[in-house]
């Protein structure tokens, strides 16, 4: 059967969100980003916006309880009945605990976390670049560095958890776009 509850991990910058799509559309279900949602909120110029932006200008992850409250709320639409894919979420144990609690109740659980490894240099090279592309104020280096101990610290510990429970997939995240997503696929469909 193939795994339809998906959380993708990895730090900013590996291409998760390039990738997250294009495994949703392999497998049929919704990619929910976060980072889509709170990018959505900001240029809406939202209260949740606002509040979105005090914490990414500086680097720091969105508070818990806005985050979860977001998901929560996505996973009640019709088009995840079939299964999702979460990227950029959960962040860190204590979501972890959350999402569990969200699919407890629904009678489901995670199947999978893949998480794809990169060369923390290499990640910093790239965001630079998508921030002279799109614009990004946000992604100045000392911003990204710090993404990158704030995802040591946080998420690095939910790739534990899911190991722990014998649902982690390691992928390689570094190469051409289309040399991961046939890792990536590659991964999820040896379950099929």
């Amino acid at each position: 059967m193939t795994r339809r509850r998906i959380v993708l991990l990895g730090p900013p910058g590996a291409g998760k969100g390039t990738q997250a799509s294009r495994i949703a559309e392999h497998l049929a279900i919704p990619a929910i980003s976060t980072g889509d949602l709170f990018r959505a909120n900001i240029s809406g110029g939202t209260e949740l916006g606002r509040t979105v932006q005090e914490y990414t200008s500086r680097g720091a992850l969105v508070p818990d309880s806005v985050t979860n409250a977001m998901v929560a709320d996505r996973l009640t639409h019709q088009d995840v009945t079939d299964g999702f894919l979460l990227d950029g979420y959960p962040r860190n144990v204590a979501q972890v605990e959350e999402l569990d609690t969200l699919l407890a109740a629904r009678g489901q659980d995670v199947q999978v976390a893949v998480e794809l490894t990169v060369d923390v240099d290499a990640v910093v090279a790239r965001l630079l670049q998508r921030a002279q592309v799109e614009g990004r104020e946000d992604d100045t280096e000392p911003v990204i560095r710090h993404r990158m101990d704030v995802y040591a610290e946080q998420t690095a510990p939910v790739a534990a958890v899911y190991a722990q429970r014998g649902l982690l997939v390691q992928v390689d995240g570094l190469g051409s776009v289309d040399e991961v997503t046939e890792r990536l696929l590659a991964v999820l469909d040896q379950d099929a």
